[in-house]
């Protein structure tokens, strides 16, 4: 039997007070009835005897503190599973946002999940294609990864984030592939910007999306992702598919926390975050994964905005730790109109070779991977001389280094937003223009994949 409580004893911003509360539990959910009839949705952050602090959902505007009543409902917040949620759009605590109708639902699930044994899990191995080269061909992306992409404000990442959703594919798989996209404080025309380009390529057929906006609740966008992810796990392992997870932007929810955090007085660690921080992340990227006897997987890409553009922010700094690798998108590249801007060299996939090679991408994957990336390296060390010496002082070789760096960034990194190339097209795109540099210098490909790949150019 659910009880009824009048004894509301203070609302302090987002947080309200609760007196003689029996058996309520963290986490629970509750609904205040307010005098005229409207009914706000709240969920437990403490519980200290029968005194209960609770985090309001909505605005605390018009809570009459002697009228109003609250009442916890036994459980904590909560999704509706089934196979239509495909193809829809919801709010940031999963109710319809694109006037459809009610989800008719086969379970109701538990948005914070069950962690995942790690004895249960199945070491990542299959290759993700997402048409994009500098992912694909230098960082790839494998089947239960976590990799991140850490951006800068103002950098063209929500184009990036729906591109890899358009385009992201398991090759020589049967099973179903599905996206589940989170978008987590986002304004409105990025919303927009998402649902449009979904449903005018056809992606939103696969797809799940979950948009919380700037202006609603902090509390929903620290259960926004949860949702998501609840939502990805029912789909891959008890549905049997490959679901790609996208969250766009991670900082806006550690920024929520620390609103949550700041409200509750708790004492703050690194810049004003919780000391949880660390933790809390980690309960989120670690429900990505392959599990033993399952057919499905999780494979999430988290896309973050590094705040002043600085790698050592807790945000990134610490999901760095936690996930398998990142890609890194720069400003400079930006600058030279080079999109999407991925900085390939201090990108990495820790999981990238667990991925490629015979049966997978293609034989000569690795080798092509890392003679890339020696010579774009050395291409910029002779580009940055060429700038203080001037390019007489370089020898014909580091000319023709300098030369592959520009042909790089134009022809290999720089990609058109519709531009879908598959790896054989990538794999190719890297042989032309190593055709720059002579064949001497290819001496991190095997002799046999040289004689094989490599088409001399006319």
């Amino acid at each position: 039997m659910i009880r009824e409580y009048k004894t509301i004893s203070e609302v302090a911003g987002p947080l309200m007070l609760v007196r003689g509360v029996e058996n309520a539990t963290y986490n629970e959910l509750g609904e205040i009835l307010l005098q005229n009839g409207e009914t706000r949705r709240c969920k437990v952050l403490e519980v200290n005897g029968t005194d209960i602090l609770v985090q309001l959902f909505e605005s605390a505007a018009g809570i009459n503190l002697s009228e109003s009543k609250v009442r916890f409902l036994g459980h904590g917040l909560e999704l509706a599973v089934s196979d239509d949620i495909l193809g829809r759009v919801f709010d940031g605590l999963g109710r319809p946002a694109d006037g459809g109708p009610e989800l008719l639902p086969e379970a109701r699930l538990d948005i914070n999940g069950l962690p995942m044994n790690p004895a249960a899990r199945d070491y990542p191995s299959e290759f993700i294609q997402t048409g994009i080269s500098t992912i694909d061909g230098l960082n790839t992306l494998v089947r239960g990864q976590k990799l991140p992409i850490f951006s800068c404000s103002g950098l063209p990442h929500a184009q990036l984030a729906a591109q890899i959703a358009r385009q992201a594919k398991v090759r020589n798989s049967d099973s179903k592939f599905a996206v589940v996209f989170a978008a987590i404080g986002i304004t409105f025309e990025e919303a927009d910007y998402f649902i449009s380009d979904f449903k005018r390529t056809g992606a939103i057929n696969r797809t799940a999306l979950f948009i919380n906006l700037a202006n609603d609740p902090a509390i929903e966008r620290i259960a926004t992702p949860r949702m998501a992810l609840t939502a990805a796990e029912y789909l891959a392992f008890e549905k049997g598919m490959h679901v790609l997870v996208i969250m766009t932007d991670i900082t806006n929810y550690a920024e929520a926390l620390r609103e949550v955090s700041a409200a509750r007085k708790e004492v703050p660690g690194r810049r004003g975050y919780p000391g949880y921080l660390y933790t809390d992340l980690a309960t989120l990227y670690e429900r990505a994964g392959r599990r033993r006897g399952r057919e499905g997987s999780i494979t999430m890409i988290p896309i973050l905005t590094m705040p002043e553009d600085d790698k050592t922010h807790p945000i990134p700094d610490l999901t760095g730790y936690i996930t398998e690798g990142q890609i890194i998108l720069s400003r400079d590249l930006y600058r030279k109109n080079v999109l999407p801007p991925v900085d390939v060299l201090p990108s990495l996939s820790r999981l990238k070779d667990k991925g490629i090679g015979k049966g997978k991408t293609r034989e000569d994957h690795a080798g092509v991977m890392n003679q890339l990336f020696s010579s774009y390296a050395r291409g910029k060390e002779a580009k940055e001389l060429m700038t203080i010496l001037g390019e007489s002082a370089l020898t014909e070789l580091d000319r023709k280094y300098a030369e592959f760096a520009d042909a790089f960034e134009l022809r290999y990194i720089a990609q058109g937003q519709t531009e879908d190339r598959s790896i054989e097209e990538t794999l190719d795109l890297g042989w032309n223009l190593l055709n720059i540099l002579p064949v001497g210098e290819l001496k991190r490909i095997k002799p046999e994949f040289i004689e094989k790949y490599r088409k001399v150019s006319e």
